[in-house]
């Protein structure tokens, strides 16, 4: 079983600083050894490419022909707690696409919450292969009117949504109908964290991420 947490110190992991004009990103490469997909994903507004899911898919995939790419927006890299505006973060996606893209493989754009929302907004513009949506905030907690649905239905491409059954800025039953797919993980919050009375396990749980994506991309074209 992978140690959806060891993807540290392995041989195939690789780290690179790309200029943006937002400033510098950081793209951690975790490359496999015959790739056939690039995926690429960021953070969301309040933490980094050390989330759960991110960690997580970082180990599983490269063995399965996904190089993963887990990508710092300049603020991060920056060291700056709050996030910029949308169209900030939207610039320094499209600034680190060239890099991304570099090693001619098909690019899955991804991210996790706010980062998900960057994937979804750019995507048919910086031509992604697909779209890996997890924890998209539908809407801001408590505010379903406020919602931004438009985002995830205008991606224009392959999209899969990986969403908490208890989160509150979007839970699986609130997304409208779409072209899209959507996985739930049982009792999982914003973060994939699940409370110790669930009746699966927090690695139960990650394991519905991992198994969702590389099906996923597996059926990719």
């Amino acid at each position: 079983m992978t140690d959806v947490n060891d993807v540290t110190g392995a041989a195939n992991t690789a780290s690179e600083i790309v200029e943006t004009e937002a400033g510098p990103a950081r793209i951690t490469w975790h490359t496999a050894e015959e790739a056939r997909l690039v995926l690429a994903v960021s953070h969301g507004a309040g933490g980094g490419i050390e989330a759960r899911d991110l960690r997580a898919l970082a180990a599983v995939l490269p063995a399965h022909g996904v190089t993963v790419a887990r990508v710092e927006q300049p603020w991060r890299v920056a060291g700056k707690k709050l996030a910029p505006a949308p169209k900030t973060l939207d610039l320094g996606w499209r600034g680190v696409w060239p890099a991304l893209a570099e090693p001619g493989l098909p690019v899955v754009s991804g991210g996790r919450s706010a980062g998900a929302r960057v994937s979804c907004r750019t995507a048919t513009e910086l031509g992604a292969h697909a779209v890996l949506a997890l924890s998209f905030p539908l809407h801001p907690p408590g505010k379903p009117e406020k919602s931004r649905a438009a985002e995830l239905l205008g991606s224009g491409v392959p999209t899969l949504v990986v969403q908490g059954g208890n989160d509150p800025f979007g839970k699986p039953g609130e997304f409208p109908e779409g072209p899209y797919e959507l996985v739930e993980v049982p009792y999982g919050d914003h973060g994939f964290a699940v409370p110790k009375r669930a009746e699966i396990t927090q690695e139960e749980a990650v394991a519905v991420i991992t198994d969702a994506v590389l099906e996923w991309t597996g059926s990719l074209g």
